[in-house]
């Protein structure tokens, strides 16, 4: 369970509570505020804190007063150009503060954009708890024979059930022998900061991490994407429909421009500025690798 009674008990208590304030407030995002949404098999992700909103992108853009004097439809229109090219310190103005629970795993590759402010849960000071990440079935996946990085078909029959046992059973084993060799009772116990190098890449981990609008939308381009990692990818996921709801405008024009859009080589444009002028062009007069123009008809070419 991501979370226990007490801690949603003490969500709710949150919730509840209310100020007068003369910040800009995002209702949008208001709504997600401490709320935890569900991830993978134990984790979560909720809104701490936030700043900003659609009109402070605007309002920094044109460094005017207040919310300045231009309609929601010229403040769509200057987000959208703003993202359109590449302006990006405007988007700097925003920032979410989010609390995350997360495989270790995970955590390291997500710690890879290092242009957020993060403090993690220490496993010096404290005790982890035993919860770790089992994939579900369709997530056992076999190496894929064409990506190093990627997954084929799921694994099936015997072979899931066996690989999954060992997850499973490899998981407590090492959790076991981290209680054995921090416990005090007998003995002097191991230091925590030692006994933690035991446990698996798969045992949750906990962090507070904030950042710029900016930066989180370089995150959500490429870990939303659906060539990243399944597990890392599903916290993208759920971070983005937090920021529809927060930033609506500055969201639609990354779904657009960053999100849904492709990005080619000079080599790219020119076959098909070749192609649309009735051309006959391929891989060999390309000028590009085979693994280019592989990546080049996926673009051009309806599945």
């Amino acid at each position: 369970m991501p979370l226990s009674p007490e801690q949603l008990a003490e969500i709710e208590e949150q919730r509840t509570q209310s100020q007068a304030t003369l910040r800009t407030v995002a209702p949008g995002i208001e709504q997600h505020l401490y709320s935890a949404k569900p991830v993978l098999d134990h984790g979560f992700v909720r809104v701490i804190d936030y700043m900003g909103d659609d009109a402070a992108i605007c309002q920094a853009a044109r460094v005017s007063y207040g919310k300045g004097t231009k309609s929601v439809q010229n403040d769509e229109g200057l987000i959208r150009y703003l993202m359109r090219h590449w302006h990006s310190t405007p988007f700097e103005m925003c920032e979410l503060k989010l609390h995350v629970k997360l495989p270790v795993f995970v955590a390291r590759q997500w710690i890879r954009h290092r242009t957020a402010n993060v403090n993690e849960y220490s496993a010096r000071y404290s005790i982890l708890d035993r919860e770790f990440y089992i994939p579900a079935p369709d997530q056992m996946a076999a190496q894929s024979v064409i990506n190093n990085q990627g997954r084929g078909e799921a694994l099936q029959g015997e072979e899931a059930a066996r690989v999954l046992e060992m997850l499973k059973g490899d998981s407590m084993r090492a959790y076991d022998h981290y209680e054995e060799m921090i416990s005090q009772d007998g003995q002097q116990g191991l230091a925590r900061e030692l006994a933690r190098m035991n446990l698996p890449a798969n045992i949750y981990t906990q962090w507070y991490w904030k950042v710029d609008l900016h930066n989180l939308f370089h995150f959500l381009r490429l870990r939303a994407d659906s060539h990243a990692q399944y597990e890392i990818r599903v916290y993208a996921e759920a971070i983005c429909d937090i920021v529809a709801d927060w930033v609506p405008a500055a969201y639609k024009a990354f779904e657009d421009y960053r999100l849904g859009s492709v990005s080619m080589s000079a080599q790219m444009v020119d076959c098909l500025r070749r192609m649309l002028k009735g051309e006959q062009v391929d891989q060999e007069n390309s000028g590009m690798s085979v693994r280019e123009w592989r990546e080049f008809e996926t673009v051009i070419k309806p599945e």
